[in-house]
This record gives structure tokens, C-alpha cells and sequence, in this order.
């Protein structure tokens, strides 16, 4: 097992990371602080996990909450289903939801957390890759809205997030690949050391060897948790991890959420954003063709949906929360292992990379 430490004063937080964490309640334990206790999962991981997750929970008042699977459902009606399940129960102020799935489940249930009785207790056990070394890292929570992705949220810090790396073995080979664009996305924007690691390895990854899995999620979270205690709140380097996600929100929002995987929006976002780099000079061609080499050797997609013309897909970045002032703020590669945000994008150059980027063809990955 290996152990980070998200260093924020009086609410830092470990990261466990290893196999077999699920069975370990010495390491749960100490962070529930109540006798009250909400698992919050969904239809998929309910019966693969949560039987083992309520079992760390012996002799405390615990229940479980079990939502619908897919990205469609991350709305505020959805959510109402933890805060009906919280308040049936009669739940205080030292109540501990606990975040069991992936991405979505940890955006929700972090939200009812920071909202129930204006805040109440919070931990992950991420059971994608993607929720590993990402999403339950940080503190953004939150829920999507018909006109923009994770557009009504709030940052709340878990007490405690346990990685355990054995319930990648019953995800699905597209939801690991999709994982792997946020692994990728570390090394492109400040660590070119694991991005050549990565190139190296990457088939290990595809075959879920142990060793290499550890060693991403563990690197991934290193990188992510330096960047957030810098800038927890986004108010400037924490805008890096943004690389590709402009793009590929406005992919989830315009093909209609949960038909695209996050991670293969992200993707075809990163390599947007390397071919804009490129065109401004950043990046040199041989970098750009690493780029996508490594996202197609991913089984990631390296195109944008035909579906989306130029207007509809400006459209949709320009309602994304990395606007300011009406100015729509890009990150980009200067050069590969480097990030840069910026706003000094010409139109012509990023409709050039729009066009250059589109996929002939459908709107499936």
C-alpha cells in the first residue's frame, strides 16, 4: 500500500492506495467521527461492492443509498434521493457519507455532503481508475445541468480517500482506457518524466498488471494533490488539470451526457488542445504525434464528433467555468510536459484545429 498526504492544514487527508483496501477498517475507521454512516453507490458497483464496504462499518447506525449508473443521472433531482435517504433517517451534523463508485458517485455524494445541514462528513472509495487518480482527489463536487457540465457544485474535501486497486479488475476495458486520459493528462501538463514512463508502460496498464496500476494512480495523485494544495480553489495553477476538459465537456453536453465516457472526452479534448498548440508553435510536430500515439495506443478517441460543426461546438465551450469575463481560457502545451493557460487564442487558428480534429463518421467513440 502506499499512502499521500493532501497537505491543507486541518482538513488534510491521506490517499491509501493498494489492493485489498476495502477489507481494511483500521484505515476507515479513524476517519468516521459519528455513529451515523451513508453509503452512497449505484446499480453497478452496489452488488460487486458494497456488501464488503458495509462490512468495515460493523456496529455503527449504517445505511445505503443506491442510485441510477451513468452520467445522465448526475442532476439535482438524483441527488434529492441521498437528502430524502439522509433526512428519513434522521441523520445529524456528524453523519459521514461515504462516495462508493466512480466519478459521478463521488461528484454527488461529496454535493449532498457539503449541502446536507450546510456540511456534514465525507469520504471516497473510487472504485474506476478514473475516480482514483482524478476525481475523488481535490474536492470538486458537484452535478451537471442541461446546458453545461458540472456547471452547480462546490469544493469539499473528503476526510479520507481509499484507492483500492483490486476493483479495477471488474471494470470494463472502455471505462479503463477512459482512466487513462486523466493518467496521460498528468504527465503532458508537469511531469515528463512519467509521460515517458507512461510510453513505456502503457500496455501494462491495458493489462491491469498491479505494480504499473499502483504506480500510475500513485504519481497521478502525487501531481494532483501538489497542484491543489497550491490552488485549491482554482484561481490559477489549478487550472492546469483542465487540459482537454474545455473541449470535452462541450463533446458530453453537445452528444448528450453518458453517450461519450468522461475520459474519452477528455481525450479527444487533449488532442485538440495539442493540435492548437502546435499551430501556435508549442508544440513541434514529432510532440504532437506522441500526443496522439499514446491516446490511439490508450484505446482513446482522437477526434471530435462529427455531429458538432464549428458554431455548436463554440456554442457549448463558451458556457464552461473556465470562462471569465466572457474570455474563453485554454490550456495548452508549451512545450510537451509543460501547460500553459491562456486566453490569446486567435479564432481562425482554434477553428482551424476544429475542423482538422472533426471525425467523419458517428458519434461513438
Amino acid at each position: 500500500m502506499q499512502t499521500l498526504v493532501v497537505e491543507l492544514g486541518d482538513r488534510s487527508y491521506p490517499i491509501y492506495i493498494g489492493p485489498g483496501l476495502l477489507g481494511r477498517a483500521d484505515l476507515l475507521r479513524p476517519h468516521i467521527p459519528g455513529r451515523q454512516v451513508l453509503v452512497v453507490s449505484n446499480e453497478t458497483v452496489a452488488p460487486l461492492y458494497l456488501e464488503q464496504a458495509e462490512a468495515m462499518l460493523a456496529g455503527l447506525q449504517h445505511g445505503a443509498v443506491i442510485l441510477p449508473d451513468g452520467e445522465r443521472y448526475k442532476t439535482l433531482e438524483v441527488l434529492n434521493r441521498v437528502f430524502d435517504a439522509l433526512l428519513e433517517r434522521r441523520f445529524g451534523r456528524n453523519c459521514t457519507l461515504i462516495a462508493l463508485g466512480g466519478g459521478v458517485i463521488g461528484d454527488m455524494a461529496g454535493f449532498a455532503a457539503a449541502c446536507y445541514q450546510r456540511g456534514v462528513h465525507f469520504i471516497q472509495l473510487p472504485t474506476t481508475l478514473l475516480a482514483q487518480v482524478d476525481s475523488s482527489v481535490g474536492g470538486k463536487t458537484g452535478v451537471n445541468h442541461p446546458l453545461g457540465k458540472n456547471m452547480i457544485g462546490a469544493f469539499y474535501q473528503p476526510r479520507c480517500v481509499l484507492a483500492d486497486t483490486d476493483t479495477l479488475n471488474t471494470l470494463p476495458d472502455r471505462e479503463l482506457s477512459a482512466g487513462l486520459a486523466e493518467v496521460i493528462k498528468y504527465g503532458l501538463i508537469r511531469d515528463l518524466p512519467f509521460l515517458e514512463w507512461l510510453e513505456a508502460h502503457l500496455e501494462d496498464l491495458l493489462e491491469r498488471q498491479p505494480a504499473a496500476l499502483v504506480y500510475a494512480i500513485e504519481q497521478s495523485c502525487r501531481n494532483k494533490a501538489e497542484i491543489v494544495v497550491a490552488d485549491e480553489r482554482e484561481s490559477g495553477l489549478r487550472a492546469l488539470l483542465n487540459l482537454g476538459h474545455t473541449f470535452g465537456h462541450a463533446i458530453e453536453t453537445g452528444m448528450g451526457y453518458g453517450l461519450w465516457l468522461h475520459g474519452e472526452a477528455v481525450a479527444a479534448g487533449i488532442r485538440l488542445a495539442a493540435d492548437l498548440s502546435a499551430r501556435l508553435g508549442w508544440l513541434q510536430p514529432d510532440e504532437l504525434e506522441r500526443v496522439v500515439g499514446l491516446l490511439h495506443r490508450a484505446r482513446l478517441p482522437v477526434h471530435s464528433p462529427a455531429e458538432l460543426d464549428d458554431e455548436e461546438f463554440l456554442k457549448l465551450m463558451a458556457v464552461d467555468k473556465k470562462v471569465q469575463d466572457g474570455r474563453l481560457r485554454l490550456v495548452l502545451l508549451q512545450p510537451l510536459g509543460h501547460g500553459v493557460i491562456t486566453e490569446q487564442v486567435e479564432p481562425v487558428l482554434l477553428r482551424a484545429t476544429l475542423d482538422a480534429c472533426r471525425q467523419p463518421g458517428g458519434a461513438i467513440p
